[in-house]
């Protein structure tokens, strides 16, 4: 076990290079950003030392004075991340900043990626303290930037959930770590908000909230080799091709292979087979008609749902076949909900229809997956190389997958979070450990 201590050396406030103009002191969120949470996600970044000359300590100044004077230049396209959330569906664009804090540990980076301990990851992390989120001021971009004893750093940005999901983190990383390397054109958003969907009036004291777990829920790590995935595959794929046309991907076989696994652990844990429900979040922009531009920024992001009624609808080609037409249908009928004059009655019905679905089957079990697959997160390059490994944690919800890629990009990773009970019992499923990895080292 690392006896981690760590060190907050310096917060301040970063305000952006050139002043928001006075015309777009207002930005109108979206329907979809309006009833999202009101939430921070998380995403943290590890990088070993590529320092040959200077001190430890000078190299880390030096680094942190780039992040921070590309933080300012960054928040200049970026107007909106520097301003306050006013309510549901409005951001005051008053320049007041972004947050940043230094810190220090007390270990090597190797010692904590060696094992990832997920226990220690609040050292890492901007929102855990409180006395930065006092002095933070309702900030909705924070981030810490952590020195470790051997020179390697962690960078951690926390992220309104109000304008932004992965694709518009990634876009925000792609500006950001471009001006920090000197760069002289970025990626630019595509700031939309209401032009996308205007939000609604009888909304606007309303976010969506979540459900805060009240049982004591973990979360582990499961790494997939593309060896494994591979030999996943090829259970399912001759009934796959005999139903659907191609092959399934990496991402249907590992989810829906990880979701069986959680069903067969909730029986065993009560006795008997409970019905489930699997929502998978999918990226629109690209799937609507007309399409959104990838650098759209805000939540562009839609569920997809799936059942497992009885036993035998368990089968892995099953629930990979089911999965695919599901997928399917969503794209063909769903998509077009989003679009057009009606699109905000039927978005509106759509939740509706879905939290009557869950009033009227309390007895079922109900997963959350998001997938950060093919996000080119690994290239995320400050100036200092591309990192060993990221991770985004989540510390609110149960019930969860998420996947992303791992670094060397065939494989996956998944971090998944269930009641301790159940995770006791998933951790040692033999069925599970035959094709993954519990936490293996980041080396591995």
């Amino acid at each position: 076990m690392i006896e981690l201590k760590s060190e907050i050396v310096s917060r301040q406030t970063i305000k952006p290079s050139t002043s928001t103009p006075a015309h777009l002191k207002t930005f109108k969120l979206s329907l979809l950003d309006q009833i999202s949470p009101g939430i921070h996600g998380n995403m943290t970044f590890f990088y070993p030392s590529n320092n040959t000359s200077s001190s430890i300590p000078d190299d880390f100044s030096e680094k942190s004075k780039l992040l921070q004077q590309s933080i300012s230049k960054t928040l200049s396209l970026f107007y909106p991340l520097a301003g306050r959330l006013q309510d549901a569906a409005t951001i005051d664009c008053n320049d007041e900043g972004a947050f940043f804090v230094e810190a220090k540990v007390n270990i090597q980076l190797s010692e904590f990626l060696e094992q990832p301990d997920f226990n220690l990851m609040d050292h890492f992390l901007p929102t855990t303290d409180p006395e930065t989120m006092e002095l933070s001021n309702g900030s909705m971009f924070l981030v810490r930037f952590t020195s470790f004893t051997c020179g390697g750093v962690a960078i951690s940005l926390s992220l309104t959930h109000k304008l932004a999901d992965v694709s518009a983190l990634v876009t925000l990383l792609q500006s950001w770590s471009s001006v920090c390397r000197g760069l002289s054109d970025p990626v630019t958003p595509d700031l939309i908000g209401e032009n996308f969907l205007a939000p609604r009036d009888e909304l606007s004291a309303m976010s969506a909230s979540i459900n805060i777990a009240d049982e004591k829920f973990v979360l582990r790590r499961f790494v997939f080799s593309a060896a494994k995935i591979a030999e996943l595959k090829n259970k399912v794929d001759q009934e796959f091709q005999k139903e659907i046309q191609g092959h399934p991907s990496r991402v249907e076989v590992v989810l829906a292979f990880l979701w069986k696994c959680a069903m067969a652990i909730k029986k065993q844990k009560t006795g008997s087979f409970g019905p489930s429900a699997l929502f998978q979040a999918v990226n629109l922009r690209k799937r609507l008609s007309p399409p959104l531009p990838e650098t759209a920024i805000g939540n562009f992001i839609w569920p997809f749902m799936m059942l497992a009624h009885e036993e035998k609808d368990l089968g892995l080609h099953k629930l990979v076949i089911q999965m695919r037409k599901s997928f399917n249908e969503f794209n063909n009928t769903k998509t077009s909900i989003f679009r057009g004059e009606g699109a905000p009655l039927a978005i509106m019905g759509a939740l509706k229809e879905r939290g009557e679905f869950f009033r009227n089957n309390k007895e079922m079990t109900v997963y959350k997956c998001s997938s950060w697959c093919k996000f080119p997160l690994y290239d995320t390059d400050f100036g200092w190389g591309k990192p060993l490994w990221h991770v985004s944690i989540n510390k609110l919800v149960s019930n969860t997958i998420a996947l992303a890629d791992t670094r060397s990009r065939d494989g996956i990773e998944a971090l998944l979070t269930l009641d301790e009970e159940e995770m006791a019992l998933f951790e040692q499923n033999e069925e599970l450990l035959k094709y993954a990895s519990l936490n293996p080292s980041i080396y591995a």
